[in-house]
């Protein structure tokens, strides 16, 4: 993950920034033979009518996995994948007995189709960091995939700045950061793992101060 505190000028209006979320798949792929969790990548760009310097229209990438939460279809069986985070949720967030939540985060979490999306990566290029960009971006990529899944989960660790960071501190720092951001959208910590009930209003408020900030003066205000 790749997150900084300098604050550049922003290149351009971060209101006009569009989110594409795309998951590939082979075509002859059907849902009943794919118990493993599915990748999917959101990119952040500026909509290609608003000026800003062509080098600078990237704005970043968010990474997530969606994982179906049901017995047939166990997340617990997808160690395949081979990524330390993914299985650390799975055996902390999931009930090793039946592969559905644990109990206790069951009765926390709003009612929804059973799937969680694991937040995986998010990086931002160098001339759109520190302007508290990434928690409005990630929230409205979970907005937008809150019908399809009842909770988000993220695992946080010093290893995941390590390639970013030029010290084991700077790293230490840079989780904090994150998870610091992550909770003003609406996730909480449970047991060593940042969880989000995806019914959360704080995913709509993640973007007001963006609004605020940036919204036309002389305009009606933004619902």
């Amino acid at each position: 993950m790749t997150l900084a505190p300098d604050a550049p000028d922003l290149p351009a209006n971060p209101l006009n920034i569009r989110l594409s979320i795309r998951h590939d798949r082979l075509w002859w792929h059907i849902d009943d033979e794919d118990h493993l969790p599915e990748r999917w990548d959101v990119s952040a760009d500026v909509w290609e009518l608003e000026l800003c310097p062509e080098q600078f229209r990237h704005v970043g990438d968010i990474s997530l996995v969606i994982a179906d939460l049901q017995r047939e279809r166990n997340l617990l069986d997808s160690v395949a994948l081979g990524e330390w985070a993914l299985e650390f949720i799975a055996e902390t967030v999931l009930d090793s007995a039946d592969g559905r939540l644990h109990p206790e985060l069951d009765a926390q979490i709003s009612e929804g189709p059973p799937r969680m999306v694991i937040l995986r990566d998010v990086t931002l290029g160098t001339q759109w960091r520190g302007h508290g960009l990434a928690g409005p971006l990630i929230a409205g990529a979970l907005r937008t995939l809150a019908p399809t899944a009842r909770l988000a989960a993220c695992r946080l660790s010093p290893l995941d700045f390590r390639g970013s960071a030029p010290d084991r501190v700077s790293a230490e720092l840079a989780a904090v950061r994150m998870a610091a951001m992550l909770e003003r959208i609406g996730f909480y910590r449970w047991r060593e793992v940042h969880v989000l009930d995806l019914r959360n209003p704080a995913l709509l408020e993640a973007r007001m101060s963006l609004l605020n900030n940036w919204w036309p003066t002389g305009h009606d205000d933004p619902e």
